[in-house]
């Protein structure tokens, strides 16, 4: 018994010293991170986990529903797109022919109006509202200096840093993109309690607007630009400016850092639905008209899904760029598979979220082989 004692002694000190040593060294987050994650037998971000966190809403108007096209469901997935959506856990596919849902179907538990994680699809949003900034003039251009709106950028290679270098991905950053790493920048970001005060910190260690990289950062700090520029929240932002106008039927939430005012997740974390992330692609794939109504320059969009870099085709500002089948295709794409894939040529929409995709193979492209099946098994869908 003594030595259960002393053992269990033992064990609460330890612990109380390394709660003790992660305050001091600054790694607190670890322990938002245990709870809200490692806890529930996650390695990594989930998609509901947004229940686990502080959110601000992004407020709907009056919705607009969807047609549902003639044929609507008219034919069931094929074997392949069934194994896997089976095997990688897909919780909502939707396909979308000339804006009208031509199929759908919600797994696990999840419907038409389940919310679930968008992960980094939110930078795409992200880039539009830049886009809207432009052209409300709260920002210039695509060429105006971060350090503009934050002298901590005012000096060195970052004075070069340009809101157009964070949107296409090349700002120069120190930042590490690992997802399961505990100890990454991107994990601390996602457990942060102060998001400002981190990137406030963050160095520039390379020339700016010279290549690609692709870092949840950039990201960050554009929407801390966005929300400067503005003086509106990004959530409410997003809401005037794309929610509301896009007829969005149900209200989302975005994660923020902290319980009180709080800043927004920029790189990822809007919680809504396919049928509502669907209105991004239409928005793009429609150069930026709405009902009648121009919600975004149909000049930035052009620049948004052309590639920046001719030595990193796959990348535009904020959109993910492809060529299939001698197709161009464009879309956003969020951790653990979540597509909003958009093929102007075809007049189609094809929304994918879930609990898992095969991992991207750099060695033979930029994109998930999975990412090219669920285009290809809804061509062959449509064609029966």
């Amino acid at each position: 018994m003594k030595f259960l004692k002393k053992l269990l002694k033992g064990i609460l000190v330890f612990l109380g010293l390394l709660i003790v040593a992660l305050y001091i060294f600054d790694y607190d987050y670890m322990l938002k991170a245990v709870r809200t994650i490692y806890a529930k037998g996650h390695k990594t971000a989930y998609l509901e986990d947004y229940k686990q966190f502080d959110n601000r809403t992004i407020e709907n108007g009056e919705g607009q529903a969807w047609h549902l096209h003639k044929d609507y469901n008219s034919v069931k997935e094929t074997a392949v797109l069934e194994k896997l959506n089976e095997d990688k856990g897909t919780i909502a596919y939707v396909i979308i022919k000339n804006d009208s849902i031509w199929f759908e179907n919600y797994y696990d538990g999840f419907n038409k109006d389940s919310k679930s994680n968008s992960f980094s699809m939110a930078k795409s949003m992200i880039s539009a509202m830049l886009g809207k900034a432009i052209m409300d003039g709260k920002i210039k251009s695509l060429d105006q200096p971060v350090g503009d709106f934050y002298p901590e950028f005012k000096d060195g290679l970052a004075a070069k840093m340009t809101v157009g270098d964070l949107s296409s991905m090349a700002s120069g950053l120190n930042w590490d993109e690992s997802y399961y790493s505990p100890f990454s920048i991107t994990t601390r970001a996602y457990f942060y309690d102060d998001l400002e005060k981190m990137m406030l910190t963050v160095k520039v260690t390379e020339e700016p607007g010279q290549s690609y990289k692709y870092l949840s950062g950039n990201t960050q700090l554009l929407g801390m630009v966005i929300e400067k520029a503005t003086g509106v929240k990004l959530s409410n932002y997003l809401s005037d400016s794309f929610w509301r106008p896009l007829g969005a039927e149900n209200e989302a939430y975005w994660q923020i850092d902290s319980e009180k005012e709080g800043l927004e997740k920029a790189y990822c974390c809007v919680a809504s639905n396919a049928r509502d992330f669907a209105r991004f692609g239409k928005l793009y794939k429609q150069q930026g008209q709405w009902n009648g109504q121009q919600l975004l320059d149909s000049t930035f969009i052009a620049k948004s899904i052309k590639p920046r870099f001719a030595k990193s085709p796959e990348y535009g500002y904020g959109w993910w760029l492809a060529t299939h089948n001698n197709k161009d295709v464009f879309y956003m794409r969020g951790h653990l598979g979540q597509l909003v894939i958009v093929i102007p040529e075809d007049d189609l929409i094809v929304v994918r979220l879930g609990h898992l995709i095969a991992k991207t193979d750099l060695s033979v492209g930029p994109h998930s082989p999975d990412f090219f099946t669920y285009i290809d098994e809804a061509y062959k869908m449509m064609d029966k």
